[in-house]
């Protein structure tokens, strides 16, 4: 998903002439976040939650074939703090999102790979590839926009193309919805 945004530099720079084989993400500044929204006969009732998810590695690839490929380490999503949730509610959270959604101990990676990418206009691309996340691979397709080596874009994926189950909380009242909006900007490390 966040991994168009590496793609862009590589056609920015491909189409510029650039010489540069490839260039490394500059992880400590680009940032992957997604939105887990609520849904069900009670939602109103339920938190919505913002979850941070930083890229452990990546690389953009300027060759005659541009590309992006990142890595992040599931273990490190996060759930931010947020107004009216109690430590102990973002705590069960946070274990609920490792343990029962990702799986972190058994799907260690998200990983994106790009397959294609097509410039549009000045400053978008459209770039396709595949993301494997809870150990399944699906292509996914997203929009990019950016400037001066800073990519921008925001992708929807639904749980359940991944194998994941969406948790229930009630009976099934409140739950989790099934698509989670991720948003990204992502840095080159020159820039």
């Amino acid at each position: 998903m966040y991994l168009a945004i590496l793609i862009l530099r590589c056609v920015a720079a491909f189409e510029g002439g650039s010489q540069e084989p490839e260039g490394e993400i500059d992880t400590r500044r680009s940032s992957i976040v997604i939105y887990v929204g609520k849904s069900g006969l009670f939602a109103a009732a339920a938190h919505e939650h913002w979850v941070d998810a930083p890229i452990a590695t990546g690389t953009i690839t300027t060759a005659a074939t541009p590309g992006v490929h990142f890595t992040v380490d599931a273990h490190t999503l996060s759930v931010r703090q947020e107004k009216g949730v109690s430590a102990k509610d973002r705590a069960e959270v946070q274990a609920n999102m490792q343990d029962r959604v990702l799986q972190s101990a058994g799907y260690p990676e998200i990983v994106f790979r790009s397959t294609q990418v097509r410039r549009n206009r000045e400053n978008n691309w459209t770039v396709s590839g595949d993301l494997t996340l809870h150990g399944v691979t699906k292509p996914v397709t997203l929009d990019v926009t950016g400037d001066r080596c800073v990519y921008a874009g925001v992708v929807t994926i639904k749980q359940t193309d991944f194998g994941i189950r969406p948790i229930k909380t009630g009976g099934g009242v409140v739950r989790v919805k099934n698509e989670l909006d991720i948003s990204f900007r992502i840095y080159t490390q020159d820039h």
